[in-house]
């Protein structure tokens, strides 16, 4: 399957790295899909109605304000569509898109080295708009390559997206954080960042391996009384579950009063 990207920033190079393969792409001229293309090989098209009429999927990678503009300009060669756009609904997608088959999908950053979490809005055959089961078996397919797809109903892809979206900016602040006290204590910063980042890798995998108890994990580090116990304390009471829950109000409802 020959992938089209239209748009060639962060996400669209992350997973163009993640899938390994000669990608057809365009953008907007900021010569980006130049140097994807210089990178991975493939083809930089002229405008956007060329990656379609190449590609046998198009990948809109581009704003979401631009949904409208880019539809008027391929939307005619019917060519399924997958959307790594925020905030845009697979009806939305559909109304753009009315003679396509059309996926709304949200990957995360690390699709890069094919250990992404993409979140896919399932949808549902309707009469106007029939689902091609084989199409989207194939989609599906092709962004397992990036990782682990989760499919979740339209209606908690905000939430969803939420949490594993801007999860490794999160991650990434918490691993810094760390870092950053023990260097205060002596620890040189490589070091630091090597301990750190290697026990949230080892520490992720555990709790998968336990089935997602994060509970029966912390429970196994804790003594009651012990320094673990000691460390938790602090943090709870510096309110860093509030803290999430601030932030994933923050992302899921940018409106809402702080």
């Amino acid at each position: 399957m020959q992938i089209g990207l239209i748009g060639a920033g962060n996400m669209a190079r992350a997973m163009a790295r993640g899938w390994g393969r000669p990608v057809v792409c365009s953008d907007s001229g900021s010569g980006r899909a130049k140097a994807l293309v210089a990178e991975l090989g493939g083809k930089v098209c002229a405008s956007n109605l060329e990656v379609a009429q190449t590609a046998d999927l198009v990948v809109l990678c581009h704003k979401p304000y631009q949904l409208d503009a880019v539809a008027s300009q391929i939307a005619e060669t019917g060519k399924p569509i997958a959307s790594v756009l925020g905030a845009t609904s697979t009806a939305t997608l559909q109304a753009a898109y009315p003679d396509s088959q059309v996926f709304a999908l949200m990957p995360n950053t690390p699709v890069e080295i094919k250990r992404g979490i993409v979140v896919y809005a399932e949808r549902a055959s309707d009469a106007a708009h029939p689902l091609n089961a084989e199409v989207e078996a194939q989609v599906l397919e092709l962004f397992r390559e990036l990782g682990t797809v989760v499919t979740v109903p339209e209606k908690l892809m905000g939430a969803a997206t939420s949490v594993s979206g801007v999860g490794p900016a999160y991650q990434a602040l918490l691993a810094e954080a760390q870092v950053d006290a023990a260097v205060r204590y002596g620890l040189p910063g490589k070091l630091a960042a090597e301990l750190v980042v290697e026990t949230m890798a080892g520490s992720a995998a555990l709790i998968a391996h336990k089935g997602y108890d994060t509970l029966e994990v912390r429970r196994e580090v804790t003594s009651p009384g012990g320094s673990t116990a000691r460390g938790l304390a602090a943090l709870e009471a510096a309110g860093i579950r509030a803290a999430f829950q601030d932030a994933i109000e923050a992302v899921s409802n940018p409106a809402a009063p702080r």
